[in-house]
């Protein structure tokens, strides 16, 4: 039965929300980035400021921003400045090529651009080919850019007073996303105000554990919805103290802020996890503070959940979360971690498993995974087609697959269109991929379906080894024999690559797509 969320109050801004949460501690350091650091009074200031400066430049309510910017303190502000202005903030990834950023501009309307300096250049080369004219805003410049104006002088503005927010309801549109557009164009997902709010209620505060007294670090960037939850929305909502990072998440980049600051919550991905481990730079567990890490993003492989615990002393709570739900609605859970699983539904979030007919499926049986929940996403911007195969009522079809076991711990099968049919037999990429983790050698492992010369799909891993291991025939009939030692026997790969690295999206998700194209 689905649940009643009537604990939120129609009218509803979340930025008034979490300013309102944070007025009692304007001392307390809430941002620090790589150049400087901001208390929750000036984070206040600078919002009511930023919000002011663009009601000033002529945007009006519910038009959109794009923010293409930099994990800065300036990020958070301009994302919580025009939400508190009733303006839409449209987060943008900062690693993708200046045609995706074209055709986003063209989508989304946006009547204004705020940028990061060192992303300016890029951004001119989107404006040039959208033929687009509309108001930039550079963060982090020296001086004024030519045909551009200093998001400082954004801030320059009189602040919006106390009561001056605007008056939204909780189910305005506050803000979108676009998903990663693996598969076709990027699809913008329309998130309210009272989104963020239940993400912080059901997931930050009881399963991540967020408390006042955290520093919180995520590798995962604000533009992407599961750093957004972790680095602006979780901490915030219960006034810790964030660590922000602009350069790339590689491991030395990650040490160097888990030594320094000192976070006691950090969040990440899979891929950055594995990294991680196998870097020689890996800090020992007393020159850390975490006490509880988060991973999301894709299934965290078994092994590298067990070698994190046992180096660092600390769990690693993986989590299913995504776009159209803003954050995690399966997790597992402080005190009951199950490495290899994805966990159990997190409170307030309605999961099940369904095959093709949309009947239930039984357990331990592969299904479409559904979600309802208070966080999903309204629908993707003029894509009804889209969005009315996702949307379906009160559920949202995800495209994963998942199996359920007799304890309600639900344990990830792969995407929908990465599932594999050997031998008229269902396989799961994932689960012969952590297979091949588990041997010694390898580093990360993606498997594919590649068709032979009868047009008979087989299964294909690409593998990347550990440091001073080589690819060898020895190695793969080895590395074939290890996994029919713990899978069913149609279940091994039928051929084996040894590659130097694997490709990924900006958020570390392997590419699939792009090993099968190989085949």
């Amino acid at each position: 039965m689905q649940q009643s969320y009537s604990a939120l109050p129609q009218r509803f801004n979340f930025t008034r929300h979490l300013l309102d949460l944070n007025a009692d501690h304007p001392e307390k350091v809430a941002y620090i980035d790589d150049a400087t650091q901001i208390t929750y009074g000036e984070l206040d200031q600078r919002i009511r400021r930023c919000a002011a400066g663009l009601l000033q430049s002529g945007l009006r309510r519910e038009e959109r921003v794009l923010l293409m910017m930099h994990d800065t303190v300036d990020m958070p502000v301009a994302f919580l400045g025009a939400l508190f202005a009733g303006i839409v903030a449209v987060p943008l990834n900062t690693l993708l090529p200046a045609t995706d950023y074209a055709y986003m501009l063209e989508h989304s309307g946006a009547k204004a651009i705020i940028v990061s300096a060192p992303l300016l250049p890029a951004l001119k080369e989107a404006l040039s080919m959208a033929k687009a004219d509309v108001p930039v805003f550079v963060a982090g410049a020296d001086a004024p850019a030519p045909g551009c104006r200093r998001f400082s002088d954004l801030l320059a503005a009189e602040p919006l007073g106390a009561d001056a927010n605007a008056n939204t309801h909780a189910e305005d549109i506050a803000f979108w996303l676009y998903s990663s557009g693996s598969t076709g164009r990027p699809k913008g997902t329309v998130h309210t105000h009272g989104n963020l709010y239940w993400t912080a209620e059901l997931y930050g505060k009881p399963i991540l554990g967020v408390r006042s007294d955290d520093i919180v670090f995520s590798a995962a960037k604000l533009f992407f919805a599961y750093g957004l939850g972790n680095g602006l929305t979780f901490p915030l909502s219960v006034g810790a103290t964030v660590v922000l990072m602009a350069e790339r998440p590689t491991p030395a980049a990650v040490f160097k802020r888990l030594t320094g600051q000192k976070p006691t919550v950090f969040c990440g991905v899979p891929t950055l996890f594995v990294a991680m481990l196998a870097s020689p730079e890996l800090p020992p567990a007393g020159d850390v503070a975490l006490r509880i890490c988060a991973s999301a993003g894709e299934a965290l492989p078994r092994e590298v959940g067990e070698q994190f615990r046992q180096h660092f002393g600390c769990d690693i709570l993986d989590g299913l979360g995504s776009t159209e739900m803003l954050h995690i609605f399966v997790s597992n859970r402080e005190g009951e971690v199950r490495y290899g699983s994805t966990g159990r539904p997190v409170p307030g979030y309605d999961v099940e498993l369904r095959n093709e007919q949309m009947q239930p499926v039984p357990v331990g049986e592969v299904g479409d995974l559904y979600i309802r929940g208070p966080s999903a996403a309204l629908f993707y911007w003029t894509n009804r087609e889209k969005s009315r195969s996702t949307f379906l009522g009160d559920w949202v079809k995800s495209g994963d697959k998942y199996t359920v076991d007799a304890d309600g711990f639900y344990t990830y099968a792969g995407r929908s269109d990465d599932m594999l049919k050997v031998s008229g037999q269902y396989v799961s990429p994932i689960e012969v991929e952590s297979a091949l983790i588990a041997h010694q050698a390898v580093l990360e492992s993606a498997v594919v379906g590649q068709n032979d010369e009868h047009g008979l799909t087989k299964t294909v891993a690409y593998v990347v080894l550990r440091d001073g291991r080589n690819g060898s025939p020895a190695l793969e009939s080895e590395l074939k024999e290890f996994v029919k030692g713990r899978l069913a026997p149609h279940k091994y790969p039928r051929e084996i690559h040894f590659v130097a690295d694997l490709p990924k999206t900006a958020t570390g998700k392997i590419q699939r797509f792009k090993l099968r194209a190989q085949g």
